[in-house]
Order: structure tokens, then C-alpha cells, then sequence
């Protein structure tokens, strides 16, 4: 066990917001804390964390204990970097007992070869020491570390060398997260750290965070996360930590299970208090019958009255319906180009755009930031024009847009004015029925939609989305600035309605609850594929493999080509040996010939020149004819090694 928390409370200003918490943390767990906004999520982490006290019971219990050397790594924003550091220079600190211990490492192999006896074999100890140390830390694979986690947290495309300072505010978290990674404590706490994650960055870490050695402990509204991560889900309710075996799903369906038997349990009790109370009072001032009161009044007393259980504020059931059924294709799109800009400023985004959406359909369309996916859908709406392919609607196509910024509703209407402004025949009663059912009661439907927060602009799209009765919706981020609550009653409503959805979200768990198609979109190619998130992820992971494979075999066949190519060169080479060696015997030879033909030439010159045999006129013409005769050999011998030369 590495942590135990026991009868821990919390007060600010006399009133309590935590409430005899107690839980574990083994050495494994992967644990989710959850919780509606200020429940008291972050608090209880800063008690855990040290950054903030607790209070104790009133005869003095409560306390936050930990076991053996136990270290905490807790992600907040920007945590521990240093702006004018490189990013392989903050990456290196969490390695700087190992990089001192290298240090001395080389000190001792550069002064050990100097020393003798004692005292080179207490260096030698202290050096195998080191070394067993250094290596059982992981120290000579320190830079591997380092790599892996850069690349997996998104940083594959930036230099080392980059300073801090210049890069954006996401990054910067990002490369916190990576630090505090690196650290490797025993108790990872990170507070919502998918933030400013896409999919393949949160897919390695959700894998990394699975295999690590410690425990974690996060803070999260992506469930998909939790699913993936999770054995444990801590709820905050009502100022109680309870806790849940299993992901976020499992903690779902027991929460549920949960309430409704606590539920049974009050009524049943409450039932039984009822009838004590009703017999007592009918019974008490009989005399006949006074002592069976008394006795049904101790009974009474002993009974320990639960607490009634909160029900968590839902919406009423949001009913998406529609009046007119649309032909079996609803959307065909042709050769469109999704463009952004106009005239010279103009960037086309994707290139001859087919699509083809089908009556009842649930589709959802991914691709990384930037690359187009709200741009899609305002080019499907004519919102954006385009000058090249073919968009068609189909007849009766009655389409609700539920854009990301909702910009749409004016600020400066009162929530009731702007249903009433959209759908002026409906009476006052009806509005408010409508608002309701998306928790707008009372005073609050006279609030401006400027002050509103986004998560209640959202409730009221979706309120005016209910009343379009629209057949085909399309969904740009819907459940942004929702809570987990009214995440789950909005997929609820999804699940549901039988019409047409086209959809785009980062919401993984949505995804994989609403669609039966996924569109992936990216800057080479629009892709399709049939069935859910996860269902996709399997046919992305497939194709990876296949690649791989391929790859793979590719990789063999140029080994194997590279081999066949060294041996002919190796072949190549001893024969181009064997000639170099010939040339340089026939060289040699030429040049002993060349040398005893200047020999010759010069004794016959020396003969010629002698004035005794200039007298013998036949035998200096003899003379005369060999030394030419020698001469063109000479002349015929040294353009033959100048050849080979």
C-alpha cells in the first residue's frame, strides 16, 4: 500500500466540503476521481499532495499516511520548467543524480591508470559501485527514455534544441507531462491531462500509463480514458468519497445499481418509521395499550435514520424526433473541393471530397487538428461556398446544426427570447416546458444568453434542436462544456433518435456509442470505415501491421538485394586485383625493357660519336640503322606504360 487516508475533512468558513473520506492506494492501481465541478476533486489532491491541510474529527481522528519512501509526481500547468532551457536540457534533469554518478565514472577511469596499489582498489570499488548503480537505473539507456517519451507526447517533430519559451501553452504542458514521466514517481497524480492531446498521443499514453511503475491517480471528464485506464473510480458525492471497482463503464452501471438500492432501502425505512410513528401516536394515551407504545417507541429510538440519497439532477429524457421520413440517401457529395478563404488568400484544405450519407445513418468524421473537419461540415451546409463538385440534398431533408461556438445565439436575448424568436407560435407554457427539460427553471430563463455558461448555451441548442424535429443533424463538438451527467443523457437522446447524424468530435467515448461509421480524414485521403471508435482503432492498428509486414518483407528483399549487390562487388574486386596485379608485373617489365633500351641507345651513340668508327663508313651505317631501330622500340615501350600507367 502506498497511501491511506482515514477520516479526513475539509471546512472553509465553518462549512464542510469534504466529509469523512477514507480510502487506499495499492501499489497498481489505476484510479479515476470523478466528480460534478466543485465537488472537491482538486482539494482532496492538494491534501494527498501536501499543498493543502485537512481537518480531523472532533475526538481527533484523521490523517493522510504514506508507506516507505513514497514519491509524488502532481501534473499542474507548466510545473518545473525552466523558460530558457532547451527541451532536452529540461528533459535531462530528472536524471541528474545519474548524469553526477557518469561524471565520476569518467573521473575514475581517467585517474585510475595513475594510481597504485590501495588506492586503485578502493577507485575500483567505488567504480563498480557506480556502474552496478548507474546500470540498474536505466542510466545508459537514458536518451532512449527520453526519445520515447518526446515522441509519444507529440514532440517527434521538434529539435532538442528548441527553447522552452518559444513554444505555445499546450506544449508546454504537454512537455511538463513528459518531465514528470520521466521522473517516475511512485504516486502519479495528473489533473486533467488530456487536455491539448489528440487521439495517437492520448492512444501512447493511455498504453503507457497502463504499463507504468506506480500508481496513478487522475482527474478526468474523458471517459474513454477512464474506460481504457481505470480499475478504480473514486466518486465525490454529496462530500463523501466512494469507491467503485473497475473503468468508468463498470463504475457507471454500479453507480446506478447503487442508487437504486439505497433508494429502496430509504423508502423501506422510512415506510417502517412511518408506521412506528403512526402506531405510537394512535396508542399512547391508551392505558390499554401505552406500554405496547412505549416499547414500539424504544424501537423507534434505536433505529439509525438513513440519510435520504442524492439523486443527481438530470434533465428529463431529451426527445429527438422528426415529422417527415427523407429518401434512403440523404447527402451525396461529388468531386468537392472543402476550401477555406476567399480569392488569393483561398487554401484548399481537401481535395475532390465523395460522400455518401444514407437515411438513419450515424456517422462521425476524425483527422487531427487543422485539417478540415468543421470546414466539412460548413461546406456541406453552404455555410462555406465552394467552387468545384457537387453537393445534393436529397428532397425533404430537414437538417439541425449544432455549430461549436454557437454563434448562432444573440447574446443579447434572454434565453426565453431566443426560443420565442425562433418558433413565435409557441406559447410561453411550451417554451418553458422545453426549457425545462434542459434544467432552465424558473428566474433562469430570463438570464441573457450572454452571462449563460457554456455548458447551458449547449443545453439551450440542444432545447432548440428538440424543437426543430429535425431529421438529419449535424454536430460540430456537441458535448464540449458539458459535465459527465449531461454527457451521458445527451447520448442517451443520440442512441435513440432514429434519424440521420453526421457528427465530429474528440469525444472517444461518444464515438464509440453513437456512430456506426467513421470517416477519417487526413492530407492524403479521405477513408471510410464501418462500425465504432474502437472498431476503427482494430482496422487502423490492422493496416498498421500490414504495413509493417510489408515493410518488413521490403526491408528483407533490399537486404537480401544489397547482399547479392556486396558479393558481385567482392567478385568484381578480386578480379579487378587480379588485373591490378597483372598491370603492375607488366609495368615492372616495361620499364626493365625501357631501362635497357636507353642503355643500348646510349652505348651506340657513345660508338657512333667514337672517331674511329666514323672511318668504317658500313659500320657506323649499321650503327645509325640499329639506333633507330632501338629509338621506335623505346618510343613503342613507353606508350605501352604510359597505357597501363
Amino acid at each position: 500500500m502506498l497511501l491511506s487516508i482515514e477520516n479526513v475533512y475539509k471546512y472553509f468558513n465553518g462549512e464542510a466540503i469534504l466529509k469523512n473520506i477514507c480510502a487506499t492506494v495499492e501499489n497498481n492501481d489505476r484510479i479515476g476521481l470523478v466528480g460534478k465541478n466543485g465537488c472537491g476533486k482538486t482539494t482532496l489532491l492538494k491534501i494527498i499532495t501536501g499543498k493543502e491541510n485537512f481537518d480531523k474529527t472532533a475526538d481527533g481522528r484523521g490523517a493522510v499516511s504514506f508507506s516507505g519512501n513514497v514519491t509524488i509526481g502532481f501534473l499542474e500547468q507548466n510545473s518545473g520548467l525552466e523558460n530558457n532551457c532547451t527541451i532536452y536540457e529540461e528533459m535531462k534533469k530528472p536524471f541528474a543524480e545519474l548524469s553526477e554518478i557518469l561524471a565520476e565514472m569518467k573521473e575514475l577511469e581517467q585517474k585510475m591508470p595513475f594510481v597504485k596499489d590501495e588506492e586503485l582498489e578502493k577507485m575500483s570499488h567505488r567504480y563498480a559501485s557506480l556502474s552496478s548503480y548507474y546500470e540498474a537505473k536505466d542510466g545508459y539507456i537514458i536518451d532512449v527514455k527520453i526519445n520515447t517519451v518526446l515522441n509519444g507526447m507529440g514532440f517527434a517533430d521538434k529539435g532538442r534544441d528548441r527553447i522552452i519559451n518559444t513554444l505555445s501553452g499546450g506544449e508546454k504542458t504537454r512537455l511538463a507531462m513528459a518531465k514528470l514521466l520521466l521522473e517516475e514517481p511512485n504516486l502519479l497524480i495528473l489533473d486533467e491531462p488530456t487536455n491539448h492531446l489528440d487521439f495517437q498521443t492520448l492512444m501512447w499514453l493511455e498504453d503507457y500509463l497502463k504499463s507504468y511503475k506506480g500508481a496513478v491517480l487522475v482527474v478526468s471528464h474523458d471517459r474513454y480514458f477512464l474506460d481504457k485506464l481505470c480499475n478504480k473510480i473514486w466518486q465525490i458525492q454529496n462530500k463523501k468519497l466512494t469507491v467503485y471497482k473497475g473503468n468508468y463503464s463498470s463504475y457507471v452501471n454500479q453507480r446506478e445499481m447503487n442508487l437504486a438500492r439505497e433508494i429502496k432501502e430509504y423508502q423501506a425505512q422510512q415506510k417502517e418509521i412511518s408506521k412506528l410513528e403512526d402506531y405510537i401516536a394512535r396508542n399512547k394515551v391508551r392505558a390499554s395499550t401505552a406500554n405496547m407504545a412505549k416499547s414500539r417507541q424504544k424501537q423507534l429510538d434505536k433505529i439509525e435514520v438513513m440519510d435520504k440519497p442524492e439523486v443527481y439532477e438530470k434533465p428529463p429524457k431529451i426527445r429527438l424526433e422528426y415529422d417527415i421520413a427523407p429518401p434512403k440517401e440523404v447527402l451525396t457529395v461529388k468531386g468537392c473541393d472543402v476550401t477555406v478563404g476567399k480569392g488569393e488568400k483561398a487554401v484548399t484544405l481537401i481535395e475532390n471530397l465523395d460522400l455518401i450519407i444514407r437515411r438513419g445513418e450515424k456517422v462521425a468524421i476524425v483527422g487531427p487538428n487543422g485539417i478540415g473537419k468543421t470546414s466539412i461540415l460548413k461546406t456541406l451546409l453552404n455555410i462555406n461556398p465552394h467552387e468545384k463538385g457537387r453537393i445534393n440534398w436529397a428532397n425533404n431533408v430537414k437538417v439541425a446544426y449544432f455549430e461549436q461556438e454557437n454563434t448562432s445565439l444573440d447574446v443579447n436575448n434572454t434565453v426565453m427570447d431566443e426560443v420565442h424568436k425562433r418558433f413565435p407560435r409557441l406559447s410561453d407554457l411550451e417554451v418553458r416546458k422545453v426549457l425545462a427539460s434542459v434544467l432552465f427553471t424558473g428566474e433562469n430563463v430570463f438570464k441573457p444568453v450572454g452571462v449563460i455558461s457554456g455548458g447551458e448555451r449547449v443545453k439551450l441548442c440542444f432545447a432548440i434542436m428538440m424543437l426543430q424535429r429535425a431529421n438529419v443533424l449535424v454536430l460540430d463538438e456537441p458535448t464540449n462544456h458539458l459535465d459527465l451527467m449531461a454527457k451521458e443523457v445527451f447520448e442517451e437522446a443520440l442512441s435513440e433518435y432514429d434519424g440521420t447524424i453526421l457528427l465530429v468530435s474528440h469525444d472517444r467515448y461518444l464515438l464509440n456509442k453513437i456512430p456506426g461509421r467513421i470517416i477519417e480524414v487526413d492530407k492524403n485521403a479521405v477513408l471510410s470505415f464501418d462500425g465504432n471508435f474502437d472498431k476503427y482503432i482494430e482496422a487502423k492498428k490492422a493496416v498498421r501491421v500490414q504495413n509493417d509486414e510489408q515493410k518488413k518483407l521490403t526491408e528483407a528483399e533490399n537486404i537480401r538485394k544489397s547482399r547479392e549487390e556486396q558479393k558481385q562487388k567482392q567478385h568484381r574486386t578480386r578480379e579487378q586485383r587480379a588485373q591490378d596485379a597483372k598491370r603492375k608485373l607488366m609495368i615492372k617489365e616495361l620499364e626493365k625493357e625501357i631501362e635497357q633500351l636507353e642503355n643500348d641507345i646510349s652505348v651506340l651513340e657513345a660508338e657512333i660519336s667514337d672517331p674511329q668508327t666514323a672511318l668504317d663508313y658500313e659500320k657506323i651505317n649499321g650503327k645509325c640503322i640499329l639506333l633507330d631501330e632501338k629509338k621506335n622500340v623505346l618510343n613503342e615501350k613507353i606508350e605501352q606504360w604510359a597505357e597501363l600507367g
